[in-house]
């Protein structure tokens, strides 16, 4: 087993409520290593600050670009870092896991969008497919296996459970119901049987408060970057203003 593998995965148990783990959204080598050096002992990308950071909308990235940054970000840091890597972007679990070894990466999210259509795949495939992948990468990576139904407009604990057992059973190390409300966090933990990763929004909880109501793992999706690029606008003003006075 890798070790930063085998060090992200148990990261990830004995959290206590209120101490989950939280793992920034770096969208470049820059960013990465400014958490780093903050103290994380993980990183998570987000596939959308990352398009964002490329210039691309999200799931709009073609997959060398993405392996490419993620490539970026894993050389700049010396902590394990975990890939967006949605939904596969078409390649076989072989390839996919082979890409991912070789940008650096020791964890990757895995999502149950199908990304031709929009819509949710079925869960026994999504479930077969994520075996695949655990087969290919034996222990040398976390799967996170996000699941979107309330994403994708269906809004059922009970479809989210459902899901999350099957993608248990095929080898995913933790799940994420995203964007599920904080507070079915906790019985989708217990029902699930595995950590819970739970998405930092502008309007929600903050990050220890998501792991009192029973994630395990935050994320911030984009909105680390999205911070950061209100920072730099307020910066362009600012700079515009002073060049208004000036003249």
């Amino acid at each position: 087993m890798s070790a930063t593998a085998a060090a992200l995965r148990e990261l990830h148990h004995g959290r206590k409520p209120g101490d989950p783990l939280v793992l920034p959204g770096p969208w470049d080598a820059a960013s990465a290593r400014v958490f780093a050096d903050a103290g994380f002992p993980a990183l998570a990308t987000p596939s959308a600050g990352v398009a964002a950071s490329l210039g691309y909308e999200d799931g709009q990235t073609p997959a060398d670009e993405m392996f490419a940054a993620i490539a970026r970000i894993t050389r700049a840091v010396d902590i394990p870092v975990s890939a967006d890597v949605e939904a596969g972007y078409g390649l076989s679990a072989r390839e996919l896991v082979g890409r991912l070894a070789d940008a650096g990466a020791v964890g990757c999210n895995l999502e149950d969008t199908d990304h031709a259509t929009g819509a949710l795949r079925d869960p026994q495939e999504q479930a077969d497919w994520l075996a695949q992948v655990r087969a290919a990468a034996g222990d040398a990576l976390v799967i996170n296996a996000r699941i979107d139904t309330y994403l994708r407009g269906v809004p059922d604990a009970d479809e989210t459970i459902r899901r999350g057992r099957l993608y248990a059973e095929a080898g995913a190390d933790c799940v994420y119901p995203f964007c599920a409300p904080p507070a079915q966090l906790a019985r989708l933990a217990g029902a699930i049987g595995l950590p819970v990763n739970a998405v930092v929004l502008p309007d929600g909880p903050a990050p220890r408060e998501l792991g009192t109501l029973g994630a395990a793992r935050i994320t911030f999706g984009p909105g680390l970057q999205r911070r950061a690029m209100a920072a730099v606008a307020e910066l362009a003003e600012q700079l515009q203003a002073d060049l208004t006075v000036q003249s």
